[in-house]
This record gives structure tokens, sequence and C-alpha cells, in this order.
């Protein structure tokens, strides 16, 4: 495979129209709502298989409908699943997303099966199989957190790239991840979660922590695309413009594209210019995985 993403899947139930609550049996009606595949893991490697990359997601599905919905979303878009032992009886997680006209959307998390993976799960049979491994939302996984700084080293001692999205801390403490940014290759996080892991208010500063020890840090910039600290130095791509109709799941499609584009050599510059076009591209339709970008919209030659 060109590369292992290890961590979570859930449908997203998505929500539009009139959404924030309004308790004592107040009825409201929405304008739309659709059940998509969910998770940030699974979001990042559909779109990573829809860029033509051999990929396989590693995660902790439970024995219920939204299990099935969840694998059968997955299959559909040409994604290699391992599944790992969750918890007896453990229910598959799902997200609420409540997505208003006017402003940013908010999100209510079931975690169930998603807390369920270990470091263990990630084999080293499953490396040596691998170019890339990607890990994804990391505050909600505490238990593969815990050991993940060991499965990095594994895979930086079998040669296999390693990239990290924590997502956001719903608990906000942000604790320390330094052990495991010391053996990642690409950190993938939005400006408000590379403040909160480094401490730092200053994007400069916040990124010059963690390229210090080696890391390569690819920022999320909203409409305005990507920032890039490297080797190199820093760079920036805009985004496309497109008419939008749900950000969820942008910031995985834009790993997708990014790991495309690495995986196929491109320099830094280029590669944060595929990852801003995926993320803006991905937003044309509801949910997560239903507009991704192909390789042809990425880069016109297709390679």
């Amino acid at each position: 495979m060109d590369v292992l993403v290890v961590g979570d899947a859930n449908p997203d139930l998505v929500l539009r129209g009139d959404v924030r609550p309004r308790f004592g049996q107040a009825e409201q009606l929405l304008t739309g709502a659709d059940l998509v595949l969910g998770g940030s893991a699974a979001i990042t490697a559909a779109g990573c298989a829809r860029l033509g990359l051999r990929t396989t997601l590693l995660t902790a599905l439970g024995d219920d409908v939204f299990g099935a919905v969840t694998r059968s979303a997955l299959e559909e878009r040409g994604v290699s699943l391992l599944l790992a032992e969750a918890a007896q009886g453990t229910p598959t997680g799902l997200s609420v997303i409540l997505s208003p006209a006017d402003e940013d959307r908010a999100i209510l998390t079931l975690p169930g099966t998603i807390p369920t993976l270990r470091p263990e799960d990630v084999t080293d049979e499953h490396l040596a199989a691998a170019r890339h491994v990607h890990v994804a939302s990391l505050y909600l996984q505490p238990g593969l957190a815990a050991g993940l700084a060991g499965v990095f080293a594994r895979a930086r001692a079998a040669g296999v790239g390693t990239s990290l999205d924590t997502n956001w801390d719903p608990t906000e403490k942000w604790e320390s991840i330094t052990d495991i940014l010391a053996y990642t290759d690409v950190f993938l996080p939005n400006a408000n979660e590379l403040r909160a892991v480094t401490g730092e208010s200053d994007l400069d500063a916040a990124a010059a922590t963690l390229t210090a020890i080696g890391t390569t840090v690819v920022m999320k910039n909203g409409a305005a695309g990507a920032r890039a600290w490297g080797p190199g130095g820093a760079c920036s791509a805009p985004g496309r413009t497109v008419e939008v109709v749900d950000t969820t799941g942008a910031g995985d499609s834009f790993n997708a594209g990014f790991l495309a584009a690495r995986l196929a050599g491109r320099p830094l510059a280029e590669a944060i210019g595929w990852a801003a076009a995926a993320g803006s591209l991905s937003t044309r339709a509801a949910g997560g995985t239903a507009a991704q970008a192909t390789r042809e919209e990425l880069s016109p030659s297709g390679r």
C-alpha cells in the first residue's frame, strides 16, 4: 500500500438550516440532512484513494448499523480495511454536525469505538507493507496516543514516512505530544491547533519550535489556503474559489491532497498547493467525501 491511515471512522449526520437547539419541545425545520462517511482518518483515507493512492485504513468499528454503514462507504471508495478488535459491545462512534448557514459548524460526537485503538494494533507487518503512515484524531484516542511515539519510531526505522493530524482536543487539556512529534515527518494542524499544541500565539514562532526538532509543519489556513514551514523555509499557497456547500472534512481532504503530492515526489511548495486545492474542492457538496478532488483536478497532467 502507499498509505496506511490509522484512526477514527464513523458516520456523520450533517444537519443544515435552523440547527441551534431550542429546548422546551420546540420543533424546528431543517433545510437538509445527510448521513455520510465521517471520521478524520476515514475521510483522509477516502481522499487518498480518490487521488489514486493504494490506501488502507486501520480502524475500529462496532457490529452495528453504524459500523455497517461505515464499512460500506469505505469499500465504495476503494479503501481497504484493517479492523482492530473493539471493546465487546461498544457501539460505532457517531458525529452529529450542526451547520447553520451563517457561521461555522458545531460537532457533537459519541466516541464509541473511536478510543479503542491501541499502539499494538499497528504491527511491524503493517508498517513493512506501507510507504507512509498517517494518524488522525489523536486526542480522541488516548490509548493510541500513549504509545504512538513508539509506533512512529518503528516506522522511521523501517523507512516509512509519518504524518499526524491531531484535530481538536475536546478536553482542551492539550497534553504534550513532543515525544510523538520528534518522530513525525509532517504535522498537519490548523492555526488554532498549532497554537494550542505548542503554547505559542505567534504562528511563525509556533512552527519554529517544531521545525527545530525536524518536523515539517503544514498548516491549514482556511479560505486563505495553506502555509508550511520546512527545511527550506516557509511557503504558502492559496485555496480554490468554489461555491461552498459544506466545510465538513475539508481539512481531511487537505491532508489527502498533501500526501498524494508528497508521495509523488513533489516539492513542499507544490504539495501544499495540492493540499489547499483538495481542501477547497471538497466543500462543493455535503459531507466530507462526496466532492473530493480527483488527481486531474489537482494536476492537469494527472501525474
